[in-house]
């Protein structure tokens, strides 16, 4: 077995942060989930979920925001459902096809994205 991180394996803080940036750009171009950003400050959204991709992928741990179920439940009360979620996640696994990961890995942040999903919707 490879003892490497997921977030080495993706290409680490670059990739991280291109990931990221590329990812934002699909979501607020998708009339379906962009809605949930409106009035969010873009550039600390970004720079919070560069620090929390990193830590879940099992880089450096500089994370500082809310938790899942705290950071979204707002977004709960306006209508954030599964749906919403699968679309994210969808967004998230093409950016990282764009960018040259491997399946497997993109599975494997698929699976980290939907172990938080009950959370992220408040139940």
């Amino acid at each position: 077995m490879n003892d490497t991180t997921l977030f080495e394996r993706l290409g680490g803080e670059n990739a991280v942060n291109a990931a990221v940036d590329i990812f934002y750009r699909k979501v607020l171009a998708d009339d379906r989930v962009n809605g949930y950003f409106d009035g969010v400050d873009m550039e600390k959204q970004i720079q919070k979920q560069k620090g929390f991709l990193t830590m879940v992928f099992g880089g450096p741990n500089n994370y500082t925001g809310k938790d899942m179920r705290e950071g979204h439940k707002h977004l709960v009360l306006k209508g954030l459902n599964d749906s919403h979620v699968d679309i994210i996640i969808e967004h998230l696994g093409s950016t990282l096809q764009e960018l040259g990961a491997k399946d497997e890995d993109i599975t494997e942040v698929a699976a980290i994205a939907n172990s938080v999903r009950n959370d992220v919707l408040n139940r």
